[in-house]
């Protein structure tokens, strides 16, 4: 492969976390990347719900936990570990059947020393939904760490309800939401790159961010231009179908590595992005 197959391509990456790392496996192929973080993490670490539910969850384990997401149950991990009750956590957790939704969630458990009883191929809440009322949860107490925010763009299955409508006892755990930036400046000059093709590539690395640039987007105007540059003109690299999800139920073709992970997806660019721009010329 040559080493600067991607020479005089623009890339823009719209991650917070790890954007460091993924620019750099494309600029080391001759990319020029534009990072503009379309989202920010805000942790929920002093939040006193958190501890409450967790002090709980230590005094009474439930007979199910799902966790949602890697960096959830990572932050949630730091909350506890903040608090010096790690162990006690970790302890209780042990005692409890754990589910996870995906590769990335189950990567978290294990790395804190724990293991999960079920995980689904893909990063699906729908399929963990359809394996939980599979082996029925009527009157079964779970607690799901949730996911963050369900938007108009992002149409994930809320599972602390659609479990509590099955019959589940739910208690519905918020370890941290996504915020837009307040500074929008950038974020609309990178809707506005994509609208005029100064953009070659664009990447998601989560449905929030996919959210946030709609968003953003439809507050310019430009989300109709917005949709149909992505469709026509700007190829659309997401890590996995749940990040695509809000782009393809409007109509954009985006394109997704086998495995929902960075690396991956970094490779897949370097592979089809200069296919893609030979064809085009």
């Amino acid at each position: 492969m040559a080493e600067l197959d991607l020479a005089g391509v623009t890339i823009a990456l719209t991650a917070e976390r790890r954007s460091e790392e993924f620019a750099t496996l494309l600029e080391r192929r001759g990319a020029e990347t534009v990072r503009t973080p379309v989202i920010h993490v805000l942790p929920l670490v002093d939040d006193a719900d958190l501890r409450v539910q967790t002090e709980a969850l230590i005094a009474d384990p439930p007979e199910l936990v799902v966790i949602s997401t890697g960096i959830g149950f990572r932050g949630w991990l730091e909350a506890v570990e903040s608090w010096d009750l790690t162990e006690q956590f970790l302890g209780a957790l042990n005692r409890t059947r754990i589910v996870a939704r995906g590769p990335k969630a189950m990567g978290a458990i294990r790395g804190a020393g724990l293991r999960e009883e079920w995980s689904p191929s893909g990063e699906s809440s729908e399929e963990v939904l359809t394996h939980l009322a599979g082996e029925g949860v009527d009157g079964v107490r779970v607690a799901v760490q949730l996911h963050g925010i369900i938007t108009e763009w992002e149409p994930l299955t809320d599972l602390s309800a659609s479990l509590t409508d099955i019959g589940a006892v739910v208690t519905a755990v918020s370890v941290y939401r996504w915020i837009r930036p307040p500074d929008q400046s950038q974020v609309r000059a990178l809707v506005s790159a994509v609208r005029s093709g100064s953009i070659d590539a664009l990447t998601f690395t989560s449905a929030p961010a996919v959210s946030s640039m709609l968003s953003t987007a439809k507050e310019m105007g430009e989300l109709e231009r917005f949709v149909a540059a992505m469709r026509d003109n700007v190829p659309t690299y997401c890590v996995g179908p749940v990040t695509a999800a809000p782009l393809e139920l409007l109509g954009v073709p985006t394109i997704q590595p086998e495995r929902s992970r960075l690396g991956a997806l970094a490779r897949l660019i370097i592979e089809d992005l200069p296919r893609r721009r030979a064809l085009r010329a």
